[in-house]
Formats: C-alpha cells, sequence, structure tokens
C-alpha cells in the first residue's frame, strides 16, 4: 500500500472528535479489514493529514487496532442479540454494514438462513442499542441506503427508506454516510441531521483508466449516455468531468402490471447525440437484474455504438451472471465497472468483462477525516483529482505509443 495521501485535506489545524473505533458488521469484515490497514498506516507514520500529534494526546488513541469487536448472536427461533466484545466508551465510532450481504447466514430452526435486508438493519440497531449511548458519537457508513428504491410514495404504499432514517435519528447516531443514493432526496426525512451521499466518480474513472488503456477520451470518439431520467445527474457530472457529450434513454413503462416488483419496460427512447463509432460510458447507481442495461446495450449497438462500459455503484446481479457473460461474448459490452462496498458474486473476479472498483482508502479518508471534524468538501468533490488523473494517463499512452488520428 502507498504510503502519501493525494493532498486532499487542506486545513491541519484540529483537535479529533475522540479516539478511533470501527465497527464491521457481518458482511463487511473485508473491506473493513482494509480500512482499519489504512488507519493503521496512516497513524504508526504519523501521516500529517490525519494523525498529527494532537491525536496521541487523545485518551485511548494508542489501541492495537481500530476494529471492534462486535456480533449479533442468534437464538434456535431466529431472534437475536447485539454484543459489544469490549469497551466503547469515550469512542468516536463508525459502524460499517452492507445490508446487502445475502451470502452471510444463520441458523432458524435448524435451516441455514440466508441474510435479508431486514435482518442487517434491525443487526444494526442492535448494536446501536448495546453501545447505549456510551460512545462519544455514532456514526453509520451504509453504502447501499436501506430501503432505497422505496424513497417515494406513490399509492398506499410504505415509505420504508424515510422510516428507518428516522429510527437511526432516533437512536442518536451524528453522522450517516451513504453512497449514490438512489434518489438524495430522502434525505428531506431528517432534515437537521448529518447525512452525506457520496459519489463514487473518482474510484470509477480511476478504475476505467486503469483497466482500458486504448480510450480516445474527446468528443468525437466517446460519450457518455444515462439509462433513464433518474440517471441523469451522475451522467451530467462524468459528461462535464470528461468534456463528453451526453444523451439519454426515457424508459417506456406498463403501468398497468407489476412483474418482480416492478413496471416493465416496454421501450427504451433515446434522445442525443450520434453514438455512432463511439464508445459509451453509462453510468447508474444499481445493477439489480442487469436486464435493463443489456437491453439498452443492445439499442446502442443498434445504433451502432463501438464499445460499452456500464459503470454502476452497486452491482448485484440477482439472476446469475450468464446473460451478461452471453452478452460479452456476442461483444453488447466490453467491461462492467462496480464498486466494492456491496457483496459481489466470487465468481466476478473470474470474469474478463468485470472490473472492481476498491473504496476501502476512501472510506478510510472519510472516517479519519470526520474524525477531526474537518470539512468533507474536498472529498466529496473530486474534479481536480480526475483532471490529474486524466493528464497522467494521457501521458501514460504516450509512453506506451498509443497515437490517434
Amino acid at each position: 500500500m502507498e504510503l502519501q495521501s493525494e493532498n486532499i485535506i487542506k486545513d491541519l489545524v484540529s483537535v479529533p472528535i475522540g479516539p478511533l473505533g470501527v465497527i464491521a458488521m457481518a458482511g463487511m469484515e473485508e473491506i473493513g479489514k482494509e480500512v482499519n490497514e489504512w488507519l493503521n498506516i496512516w497513524r504508526d507514520s504519523q501521516h500529517i493529514d490525519f494523525f498529527e500529534e494532537e491525536y496521541y494526546t487523545v485518551p485511548g488513541a494508542d489501541r492495537d487496532t481500530f476494529l471492534v469487536k462486535a456480533d449479533c448472536p442468534r437464538f434456535g427461533t431466529g431472534e437475536a442479540k447485539g454484543m459489544l466484545r469490549e469497551s466503547v466508551r469515550g469512542l468516536d465510532l463508525y459502524i460499517l454494514i452492507d445490508v446487502t450481504a445475502y451470502n452471510v447466514r444463520y441458523k432458524m430452526y435448524g435451516l441455514e438462513v440466508p441474510m435479508s435486508p431486514d435482518d442487517h438493519f434491525s443487526d444494526l440497531k442492535r448494536i446501536i442499542a448495546a453501545v447505549g449511548g456510551k460512545a462519544k458519537r455514532v456514526n453509520v457508513i451504509m453504502p447501499f441506503l436501506y430501503e432505497s428504491r422505496q424513497h417515494r410514495r406513490t399509492s398506499r404504499e410504505s415509505l420504508d427508506c424515510a422510516l428507518a432514517l428516522q429510527e437511526l435519528k432516533s437512536m442518536d447516531i451524528t453522522n450517516l454516510i451513504t453512497f449514490d443514493a438512489h434518489d438524495p432526496r430522502v434525505q428531506n426525512a431528517i432534515p437537521v441531521s448529518g447525512f452525506e451521499n457520496v459519489m463514487p466518480t473518482y474510484q470509477m474513472i480511476k478504475a476505467l483508466l486503469r483497466e482500458v488503456h486504448d480510450l480516445n477520451i474527446n468528443r468525437d470518439n466517446m460519450v457518455v449516455v444515462s439509462p433513464d431520467e433518474g440517471a441523469v445527474e451522475r451522467n451530467i457530472y462524468y459528461s462535464s468531468v470528461l468534456a463528453l457529450d451526453m444523451g439519454m434513454f426515457y424508459k417506456r413503462r406498463d403501468y398497468t402490471r407489476v412483474v418482480n416488483g416492478r413496471n416493465p419496460i416496454i421501450a427504451h427512447e433515446y434522445l442525443g447525440p450520434d453514438v455512432a463509432g463511439k464508445d459509451v460510458i453509462v453510468a447508474d447507481d444499481i445493477l439489480s437484474s442487469g436486464e435493463s442495461i443489456l437491453d439498452l446495450a443492445r439499442e446502442l449497438k443498434n445504433r451502432g455504438a463501438k464499445r460499452i462500459f456500464p459503470i454502476v455503484s452497486f452491482a448485484f446481479f440477482t439472476n446469475g451472471l450468464d446473460a451478461y457473460q452471453e452478452a460479452y461474448e456476442q461483444g453488447l459490452i466490453t467491461k462492467v465497472f462496480a464498486s466494492n462496498m456491496n457483496h459481489l458474486n466470487p465468481k466476478l473476479k473470474e470474469m474478463p468483462w468485470f472490473a472492481e472498483a476498491n473504496m476501502a482508502k476512501y472510506i478510510a479518508y472519510f472516517i479519519a477525516t470526520l474524525n477531526h471534524d474537518r470539512s468533507l468538501e474536498p472529498l466529496l468533490n473530486p474534479h481536480d483529482r480526475i483532471k490529474k488523473r486524466l493528464a497522467e494517463y494521457h501521458q501514460k499512452q504516450k509512453e506506451m505509443g498509443i497515437r490517434f488520428a
């Protein structure tokens, strides 16, 4: 691991809130371990941005690890309780949770049951309850926001995400950090609470540039396409920082039917510049079954698109990987990019059409920055870092002898 920061923190005059503590909930152990490694590297090297002399004057700052042992053992009926295996008194506590980690299982009536998002969220509340107000602060880092796709009411239905946010507020958490929320306006449910919606744009572009060496990044050879009207804002950002034109698809749905919990798509209507002969970036927050992205890829190929790069914050592949393997073999998609902030199918690492953007260091930056009560603005706006990365990419292309007409 590299020891130098990217100089994204300017204000070095601050005192930490308290000694750091990190709880990695079930399903987040791997990324929690990496976050802990980064924090330890920075502390052991007395990293000037995060662990200057003031940190070592805080009682409890000399712990061997930032990870706090906690779990939620279950009874035979499936009921559970939250347990802390060590003291958290006085800690500035950060709880990492992946509510989509279906790989975590427990025994109920002798049956092995995969944990649902509801189970994970309940366990989060159990751990917060076990803390019992003894920590100096409790902060939750929930990359995929629980029930974020049920963020608004269109008929007589529940508002699950808003209710969940209000539950966490009632338990006195100080900050909730989530990534690429389906609709960040859901934070209106807790308007006076700490809520940060973080876009992983820099890490995604970094992964794209790392994996694909022959991108000709200009308006004549690349275009950004939004898969629907809901994803327009994030695709506008991609098109702006990459200086590319943008198009969008409009999904016509049949609102008289519900199939697999959603209204089926009748057709994709395209608005925007010509994509013929161009590489296409398609950015979205979630790849669930992935059917809509494959439909969109077919539409783009029919319009003469060259290579298609779907970029998603969370890749679930709820219907498996076979359809994407087939699409890759047919030339519909070139490579899918996704973060490691949710549980990924282990087989994805073997797929030539998939690349992972590791978010552990970025999350560690957030934790260290909040611990010192500094502004998150440099982390939330990565424009300058993206431009720097693009300049390095173009220089590397020259060194590799890659030339464009």
